[in-house]
């Protein structure tokens, strides 16, 4: 009975000695984990966690916890990227406006100063494609501000995109016109039905079809075959492969073009995500190819 009593005594020892040595580490790595955390954000390295415990739910916790600072670099990353570059558009914006603004008020001048008639028309027709330019410039900064905040409600219905398309290529007819675009349109004659929001699915051909008519150098397809793909397509030879790459970032612009593109797409490709569908850009042989597909 004693004898049982004592190994009873001792087995108890053990296991707390254990426990206790287990507890010991257990603390040891929690404040690993604390003292690597405090320098990691402190310093804004690129470091890990690190820790000496083999314990498993340590561990575990380890890996949780360097899979959400690697998530927190990301997005902080994308942040100071995203920040930087809206610095720089808006920098650039607000110098393209100072030049027309200039221009117009010199051409006031002119006119207030010139008695003949013939100049003064030149004079008010260069005015008129200042104020254009001005107008773009506005239409830029207001998109800009509907990206910084991207709260639509969107309501779903049983649309046909055979129509839709029909109706935003009609109100782009004119534009078309004006600009020497003739597009060439295959669209199939399978009725295309799918679950979409149709205001922001006709914005998002808006969008498209506004690009457009910036860019192409007087030709344009679109396509919609009886899988319901959309395919866009246009000579654009102010683009190449490298900035098409990026034609759907958030503050993406070309720089060698004389008005900026990517802003519309940019809020197209979120327009699309929001009604589950997928868009893509591709640049082959001078042309750029966009795809949307709807499930």
């Amino acid at each position: 009975m004693i004898i049982s009593m004592y190994i009873i005594i001792t087995i108890l020892i053990i296991i707390l000695v254990f426990m206790i040595i287990k507890l010991y580490f257990i603390r040891k790595s929690l404040k690993e984990i604390q003292n690597s955390i405090s320098e990691i954000l402190s310093t804004d390295t690129n470091n890990l966690l690190t820790i000496s415990s083999s314990d498993k739910e340590i561990i575990n916790l380890a890996n949780s916890l360097n899979f959400e600072l690697k998530n927190l670099r990301e997005e902080k990353l994308q942040y100071e990227n995203g920040n930087q570059e809206l610095k720089t558009v808006m920098t650039n914006i607000s110098h393209d406006m100072r030049t027309p603004l200039t221009a117009i008020s010199g051409y006031l001048e002119l006119i207030k100063e010139n008695n003949d008639e013939n100049k003064k028309k030149k004079y008010i027709e260069i005015i008129e494609r200042k104020t254009n330019d001005l107008i773009l410039l506005t239409e830029q900064l207001f998109d800009f501000s509907k990206t910084m905040d991207m709260k639509i409600n969107i309501k779903k219905e049983k649309c046909c995109i055979n129509e839709i398309i029909e109706e935003s290529l009609i109100n782009y007819y004119s534009i078309f016109k004006k600009n020497n675009i003739v597009p060439k349109i295959e669209i199939c004659n399978k009725k295309i039905y799918k679950y979409v929001d149709k205001n922001t699915i006709i914005r998002v051909f808006e969008n498209i079809l506004s690009n457009v008519s910036k860019y192409s150098n007087g030709d344009f397809e679109v396509v919609l075959d009886k899988y319901g793909r959309i395919t866009f397509s246009n000579r654009a030879t102010s683009l190449d492969a490298t900035t098409v790459q990026k034609i759907f970032n958030r503050y993406f612009t070309v720089e060698n073009a004389k008005k900026s593109t990517g802003l519309g797409l940019s809020i197209a490709k979120q327009l699309i995500e929001l009604n589950d569908g997928t868009i893509s850009a591709k640049y082959i042989k001078n042309h750029l190819i966009i795809e949307i597909y709807f499930k």
